[in-house]
């Protein structure tokens, strides 16, 4: 695992030169290695540094222990996380269906297929792009769905999509602008960018600090604000048509990052910490741990 040390003379979003050293914190999934945080005081996208070579990265991403690689049920984690994700699941298309009935969908880091496979049950036409070999190959085996490397994304034709999403995604991207980019060139007119992304201004980010695991570096390359977010849209030729709370990310947010903080799971802590966060978020005082921006284009 090799690091590269990437300190950005300018960022990518608002071109600001004025950077700020936001936070020092460790891989505490794997590799434990030790990375920094670095702010845009101009817009408040963070960067990850030092970050991975984009040869090396997989590396950080090789345990049987990442979830969204992850088809084991032999651990409790795993456990309250599938039955969340089934929650989820129904929920996610509950919200694109109010937005559009059927159409394209292309899903990118599809993981093991679940949810491309839930919405070709409902109908949709479906496809996936996700990097990690093992993953692709377990959604192409057990659902039979289409799901390619990230090289298959340059065969999809201009304006052929009419819904992209990426779930916890595009933080996990070397270049966020260019990705969004390629998505608005692929998407009809009228069409919807989905993303998911983790929220530094939450209760729970605040309160676990450098044991929050939505930071999860190295495998997160940038952080975004709400700011951050609208930046991006506009820069790219989107707008922000609706934002959504994802409530459930903050129990589980607040799981692993308990174990981080003090080496146990206290689940009663948890559904605390939890309840504290989307409580916080609901009432004003800050944002919820994980938000899905709905994007259209201009």
């Amino acid at each position: 695992m090799q690091t590269i040390l990437t300190k950005p003379d300018e960022c990518i979003l608002c071109k600001g030169t004025d950077f700020g050293f936001f936070l020092e914190l460790k891989d505490h999934f794997l590799s434990k290695q030790s990375f920094s945080l670095l702010q845009c005081k101009s817009c408040g996208l963070m960067y990850t540094t030092p970050q991975p070579d984009i040869n090396d990265i997989q590396d950080y991403y090789n345990s049987k222990d990442y979830t969204s690689h992850d088809t084991r049920d032999n651990s409790l984690k795993n456990f309250l996380y599938k039955i969340a994700r089934k929650i989820s699941l129904a929920s996610k298309l509950k919200l694109i269906s109010s937005y559009k009935n059927y159409g394209k969908l292309l899903d990118i880091g599809a993981g093991t297929g679940e949810f491309i496979n839930y919405f070709h049950k409902h109908g949709w036409e479906v496809s996936g792009i996700e990097p990690n070999e093992k993953a692709r190959e377990q959604a192409r085996n057990k659902y039979k769905l289409n799901v390619g490397n990230i090289d298959d994304l340059n065969g999809i034709a201009e304006s052929s999509l009419d819904v992209i999403t990426m779930w916890h995604v595009l933080e996990h991207t070397f270049d966020p602008v260019k990705q969004i980019k390629l998505n608005f060139k692929l998407l009809k007119p009228n069409g919807l960018l989905v993303l998911a992304l983790p929220n530094y201004g939450s209760w729970d980010a605040h309160h676990y600090k450098q044991y929050w695991a939505a930071y999860d570096v190295p495998r997160h390359l940038f952080h975004f604000s709400e700011n951050a977010v609208n930046n991006i849209a506009k820069l790219t030729g989107f707008y922000v048509h609706d934002k959504k709370p994802l409530k459930f990310d903050a129990y589980y947010i607040s799981l692993l990052s308990e174990k981080y903080k003090t080496g146990k799971t206290n689940y009663l802590k948890v559904g605390i910490n939890g309840f504290r966060s989307n409580w916080a978020a609901y009432s004003g005082h800050s944002g919820y741990s994980s938000l899905i921006y709905v994007l259209k284009k201009n």
